[in-house]
């Protein structure tokens, strides 16, 4: 095994515990989110010396960055939050992006399926309308009543998604060489 599988490896070993516990619990622990980022820095080091290292930190920071506006406003959970850093240390920044469109895609297919399924179509697209109206009103804002904070809310588990999408990327780059 290459170098490169070793990374796919803890990558999707990462994900595939974290969405298994997300499943279970609806919640990713830091005990399994930040020893995995640390491992994707410290992997993505030792196989690449600085550079690697540029290359998780960067995966890493991306990932930090472009989702923390929805932690903020309680639209993703921060273990879903510390699992897309963690991927970004160990993917870099560029396969990230590529596992981050495909988790967005799986968990809106898992939403489609859960509002059918809990015959919940209508309160979700009202949902959606009370929060496009507030941000045209009232800019960017936290909203209890559609945020994670509501326990009657459908909730889908992101680590799960993550985890479909990264073993999917994985065999995406595989079958592309």
């Amino acid at each position: 095994m290459d170098a490169t599988g070793a990374i796919w490896i803890f990558a999707i070993t990462l994900t595939l515990v974290a969405g298994l516990v997300d499943f279970r619990t609806r919640k990713i622990p830091n005990l399994i989110t930040i020893p995995g980022m640390v491992a994707g820095i410290t992997l993505r080091t030792a196989v690449s010396g600085w550079p690697g290292a540029k290359v998780a930190v960067e995966g890493a920071a991306l990932a930090l960055a472009l989702l923390l506006p929805l932690v903020l406003l309680r639209a993703l959970g921060a273990g879903d939050w510390k699992l897309m850093g963690a991927v970004g240390a160990f993917l870099g920044p560029i396969i990230f992006l590529f596992v981050l469109f495909g988790s967005i895609m799986v968990s809106g297919l898992m939403a489609a399926f859960e509002m059918i399924r809990t015959k919940r179509v209508r309160e979700t697209f009202q949902n959606i309308v009370i929060l496009v109206r507030g941000f045209m009103s009232f800019g960017l804002g936290t909203k209890s009543e559609i945020s994670l904070d509501n326990p009657k809310l459908l909730k889908v588990p992101f680590g799960v998604a993550v985890a479909v999408s990264t073993v999917a990327c994985f065999w995406a780059a595989r079958w592309s060489k």
